[in-house]
């Protein structure tokens, strides 16, 4: 049963920063045993998966707007990847994607849409930052249609979330939840 657990975890553990090619026995931290300030050093050369681990460590420290920044950074920059490589094994990147986007997604989108001008703010940062910063892991060179394809994705987002402010407002106060 251990051998199992282990095997079903390996393809999150190499995607969240292990097994980096050091000798035998030695790995690198992974993206949880990092601290925030080491996983944003060179992000944009990382696994997509390290910005949703960014965003949990920020928004665990009560450093919210930036964890949804990260959040919205990383799930624009997996959404690319996923695009660009359609044949990747759907237990694999697909899989940690949909679990990443559950797992820390769903708290942070609770707390960001109680705030829709912050959150737009913010969808409009990740667009600013995704257009001036390279993709080290998905060369935007090589994935221009999926670039263009998530980017716009994400600005209908934007638009929809600004078009539809006092429904997402009102749907919250109806669910108990807090508008800030």
């Amino acid at each position: 049963m251990q051998l199992r657990k282990f095997l079903m975890a390996l393809p999150v553990v190499i995607a969240l920063g292990a097994m980096s090619g050091q000798a035998y026995g030695e790995t690198e931290p992974t993206f949880n045993e990092m601290s925030a300030d080491e996983i944003r050093d060179h992000i944009e050369n990382k696994h997509p998966a390290a910005y949703y681990i960014l965003a949990q460590k920020l928004f665990n420290d009560e450093q919210r707007q930036e964890a949804v920044f990260w959040f919205y950074a990383g799930q624009l920059r997996y959404r690319v990847y996923l695009t660009c490589h359609p044949d990747l094994p759907p237990d694999g990147d697909p899989a940690l994607f949909g679990s990443l986007s559950e797992q820390i997604g769903r708290p942070l989108n609770v707390y960001a849409f109680g705030d829709v001008e912050a959150l737009t703010t913010t969808i409009d940062r990740v667009l600013d930052w995704d257009r001036a910063t390279p993709n080290g892991f998905t060369p935007k060179t090589q994935c221009v249609d999926a670039v263009k394809l998530q980017r716009a994705g994400l600005d209908d987002l934007r638009r929809m979330v600004t078009s539809r402010a006092e429904d997402i407002r009102q749907t919250r106060r109806e669910n108990g939840l807090p508008n800030h």
